[in-house]
């Protein structure tokens, strides 16, 4: 039996008295809560004991919770098998990224070690595989080439005879990049600790995919001159974009048609396997590691036949083998690199949560985003030291990780230490890899995020507002630059939210016959409005920004202007008594030119007896006249109300109520609140009186907080439901024309 033939055999009948809020609560009685004073609160919190120590150890240090359970048999093998699939993805994807981030390549293998294991000890997700990310790369190269450009550095050391003057502007890069993820960590650090994990409803899931689609053009395009071997400029800011990509299209006849050949060979090998990879995961173990199987080949047929001494083919060059000491960051740099960094940290804390919340409700877990703020914070702060650049989350190497069996965070630990073997030992040997090989893997990788176009015609049928912000992401980003494209795409997502508080729909309700159902009238034919009574209904809260446009739609709805019909009483009230003065005036003159015309004629005697009968008759006239004219208070002769005068202001006087479903409000504010008592005042005056439905206890606590209620608006005004409301003002109505 489906939901609608077992709703239509439902049905319920219920006897109960109208409930309004002073009965409500003379009905219930409220339980008794302790109340704590300010001191005891905060003693309170910050009284320890043996279990809020453990529990705040472990939601801090989420290791030491679920390591001891750790089921061995059951995980381990997943656990490492995904975790080596992981790490061989982790080796050309870190030496690739750091290549975008404009830094040697060696520092994305250090980000692709020192931070993965730190995320294994404070991370909260089981799946996501932190480490570095085409989107972060491109921001901390955007920071990184904005404060040590090309240009400015080299003719600053042709000044002094430098002979090496890349290998000085890569380390001053590799600073700046550092720097970044120190402060980065410490934004992230400071928001996890302070619980702002919130603020992640500001990033929607429409502005991050405008955001990272518009990142992987950038990324894309800054990859094309690796790919065909020309040599440009950097660019950075608003329209770097489409500088970079006009200075590729001028320098095209420059390319390196070896290095194209390369480049071209890995992509289509990277698309087949991966491909393939796609369409038979189910039947292998573990995915075919072609990115490791292209950085192995490719380097060893660059160290076969001399790609760089024959053919020019630009090469990784020099990777040093060991771990580095620690080194304390510039801070020095901190101050240029502000709004960068939280720019980073936002977007990087955005993408970890999204991929992680995405595998917990698969396998059936939680995700933390305090706790994920805190991790990641960890990861950049301290790794900072060790000299890595910002973290995030890797969509591609995370799906590996949970498809290959992994089921927690050892697996980021066996892939740490694959990428641990690379550097101590194994490293000299990726030297001789193409660039091109690297800026294929990027490309190819950017696959999944270019998808996201196809959100677009989804949210043109489902979300107009949606896909605006999708554009306004997109654009703002692609062209202003990553930065501040963020920025402007999160200021428009919150004046998008504003904008729809303040344009809420309006509606005027009826009831479906014989329910207590109340419906917009204008949706369904069978809706019909109560007689004598408006029920309007807004979905949005009251507040300073739109109680102005509430009272306004509502006089629109219900057609009835307090203020206008006041105003024209007042009006007609001022013209009746300015009438009644000069009518007065007319009277007075009227009856003094009779009496003095009266004398006149009584006074005159005529001779002949016609005339002194006429005048006889008149006098008579006269006095029934004025006789006439005290007795009824009629206009004198001469006296003629205008049509407008004579009637009052048409009132729709078969309404007597109007009720206010307030049932999805959510608060209102003190403007709000003197605003809807001036309202209500205004239409008690037109005789109209005005009940609120629908309130929820929060609603109700604003009310009173705010002192709503006085001597004329009491607690009785506010009704449990519509039809509560709806009974009340039909027997008031009744009881009074009675």
């Amino acid at each position: 039996m489906n939901h609608t033939e077992l709703s239509s055999e439902l049905s319920y009948n219920v006897s109960r008295r109208v409930f309004n809020e002073e009965y409500f609560q003379a009905y219930l009685h409220k339980k008794k809560k302790q109340k704590l004073s300010k001191r005891e609160r905060f003693l309170q919190y910050f009284r320890c004991s043996t279990v809020k120590a453990k529990s705040t150890l472990f939601s801090y240090v989420p290791i030491l919770q679920w390591l001891p359970n750790y089921q061995v048999k059951e995980y381990i093998l997943g656990d490492i098998v995904s975790g080596v699939s992981t790490g061989v993805m982790h080796l050309p994807q870190g030496l690739a990224y750091a290549i975008l981030a404009s830094v040697p390549p060696v520092f994305g293998l250090y980000t692709s070690f020192f931070p993965v294991l730190l995320y294994m000890i404070f991370g909260s997700s089981r799946h996501v595989s932190i480490g570095t990310f085409a989107v972060i790369s491109l921001m901390i190269s955007a920071v990184s080439v904005k404060l040590v450009p090309d240009d400015m550095f080299v003719h600053s050391l042709n000044a002094t005879n430098n002979s090496d003057p890349f290998a000085q502007r890569d380390a001053m890069r590799v600073k700046v990049a550092t720097a970044t993820a120190f402060l980065s960590g410490i934004v992230q650090l400071c928001l996890g600790l302070l619980h702002f994990g919130f603020v992640i409803v500001y990033l929607s899931k429409p502005l991050v995919r405008g955001f990272t689609t518009a990142a992987a053009t950038h990324v894309f395009v800054s990859q094309l001159k690796y790919f065909l071997g020309i040599k440009t400029k950097r660019y950075s800011g608003a329209l770097s974009v489409i500088y970079t990509f006009l200075a590729v299209c001028k320098n095209i006849k420059e390319a390196n048609i070896a290095t194209i050949i390369v480049g071209a060979i890995c992509v289509v090998v990277l698309f087949g396997v991966k491909e393939v990879n796609a369409c038979c995961k189910d039947r292998f173990v573990a995915p075919i590691p072609v990115e490791l199987i292209v950085v192995v080949v490719g380097t060893g047929v660059s160290a076969g036949i001399n790609l760089v001494g024959n053919y020019q083919v630009d090469v990784v060059g020099y990777i040093p083998s060991g771990l580095r000491t620690p080194v304390l960051p510039d801070i020095d740099l901190l101050s240029k690199i502000l709004s960068d960094s939280i720019a980073i940290a936002l977007v990087g804390f955005s993408m970890t949560v999204s991929m992680g919340k995405i595998f917990a409700l698969k396998h059936g877990y939680t995700v933390n985003g305090n706790q994920e703020l805190i991790a990641l914070g960890i990861c950049n702060f301290i790794g900072s030291f060790f000299q890595t650049f910002p973290v995030s989350t890797s969509m591609s190497r995370s799906l590996v990780q949970e498809s290959t069996g992994g089921n927690t965070q050892i697996a980021g630990g066996i892939s740490a230490c694959v990428v641990l073997l690379v550097i101590v030992s194994l490293g000299y040997l990726f030297e001789p890899l193409p660039q091109t090989v690297l800026a294929a893997i990027v490309m190819v990788n950017l696959k999944g995020i270019f998808k996201q176009v196809m959100d677009i015609p989804l949210l043109w049928r489902t979300s107009k507002h949606e896909l605006t912000l999708w554009f306004v992401s997109f654009l703002a980003s692609l062209l202003l630059g990553l930065d501040y494209g963020l920025m402007v795409a999160v200021g428009f997502a919150i004046f998008g939210v504003v904008f729809r508080t303040q344009s809420p729909k309006y509606r005027v309700l009826g009831q479906i016959p014989n329910t207590d159902i109340y419906w917009d009238v204008e949706a369904y034919e069978e809706v019909q409005e109560i007689p004598g009574i408006k029920i309007f209904q807004s979905n949005s809260s009251l507040y300073f920004g739109n109680i102005d446009l509430y009272v306004i739609a509502l006089q629109e709805k219900i057609e009835i202007n307090p203020t206008a019909i006041l105003l024209e009483k007042k009006t007609l009230e001022k013209k009746m008594k300015q009438k009644a003065k000069l009518s007065e005036g007319k009277k007075n003159a009227f009856l003094k030119l009779r009496k003095s015309e009266k004398k006149h004629v009584t006074q005159n005697k005529v001779s002949e007896d016609h005339q002194n009968d006429e005048a006889a008759k008149e006098v008579s006239n006269m006095q029934n006249a004025e006789i006439y004219f005290a007795s009824t208070g009629a206009n004198m002769p001469g006296e003629s109300l205008d049509e407008e005068q004579t009637t009052f202001v048409k009132t729709p006087s078969d309404i007597h109520s109007l009720i206010l479903d307030f049932s999805p409000v959510n608060f209102v504010d003190s403007v709000g609140i003197n605003g809807l008592k001036m309202m209500l005042k205004k239409y008690a005056e037109i005789g109209i009186n005005v009940s609120i439905s629908g309130c929820n206890g929060s609603v109700i606590a604003d009310l009173e907080r705010l002192e709503f209620f006085d001597s004329s608006i009491t607690r009785s005004l506010l009704f449990h439901s519509v039809h509560d409301a709806v009974l009340y003002c039909q027997h008031k109505a009744a009881s009074e024309s009675l």
